[in-house]
């Protein structure tokens, strides 16, 4: 079990849920981008997991609340702030990494909307060396700008059947953007998939064998990348 931490963001106060292994020795950090319910306990659980796999991991509230909501309707709010919602996650992982228990690399893992925050992140923070994308949905309109900032480091995309797969336009704009700002993306497809194969507390989406896959892979993304 993790607590809430507060931390200095976007000129104020934000506040995040971490979980810290429980070796006690200094780790890597994970940042972990929640879809569009809000800091519900899925979210929670996946940053437990984190750190039962060794990594300090963050969970910023930006719903700032519980309560799950209409995903159209918070997903557009994401789209909608993107460039503070990156801001967001790069004060993050400074936070992080001024924290005794973090060794300085940090990564950024999302889930749906926080997918694509997650991928973008990396543009803002030089500290953010990898990131992944579980089926990455907001308008890729939102995500424009450069990319440069990828160079040496890596993005993996965990693509579901539902949301067009891996052949999705908006996805392949990323992994070329990445690729060519120096950076490398692996781009994986899951068959007969739906949007939130991950979440587990959603039966009729979840897909344990999907699931099993894509979080094998981003640990070996991260511990690659992090140490």
């Amino acid at each position: 079990m993790g607590d809430m931490v507060s931390y200095r963001s976007n000129g104020g106060t934000s506040e995040g849920y971490l979980a810290i292994p429980a070796s006690g020795t200094a780790s890597p950090a994970v940042i972990v981008l929640q879809e569009a319910w809000g800091l519900v306990p899925h979210i929670r659980s996946v940053a437990d997991r984190f750190a039962e796999a060794g990594f300090v991991a963050l969970v910023p509230n930006f719903r700032h609340d519980a309560a799950t909501g209409e995903s159209a309707e918070a997903q557009h709010g994401l789209a909608s702030r993107m460039a503070e919602a990156v801001q967001d996650v790069a004060d993050a992982a400074d936070y992080l990494a001024g924290r005794a228990e973090v060794t300085g690399k940090v990564g950024a893992v999302g889930f749906g909307a926080g997918g694509s925050l997650a991928l973008k992140s990396a543009t803002r923070s030089e500290r953010i060396v990898a990131t992944a994308g579980f089926y990455p949905a907001l308008s890729w309109e939102s995500m424009r700008a450069d990319w440069f900032d990828y160079a040496g480091k890596a993005a993996i995309i965990h693509c579901s059947d539902q949301d067009g797969t891996s052949a999705d336009e908006g996805v392949q704009a990323v992994r070329r953007a990445v690729e060519e700002a120096g950076g490398t993306c692996q781009v994986y497809d899951y068959p007969g998939t739906s949007h939130g194969f991950f979440d587990d507390d959603r039966p009729e989406a979840f897909d344990q064998r999907a699931a099993a896959s894509a979080w094998a892979r981003t640990l070996e993304l991260f511990r690659a990348k992090l140490g």
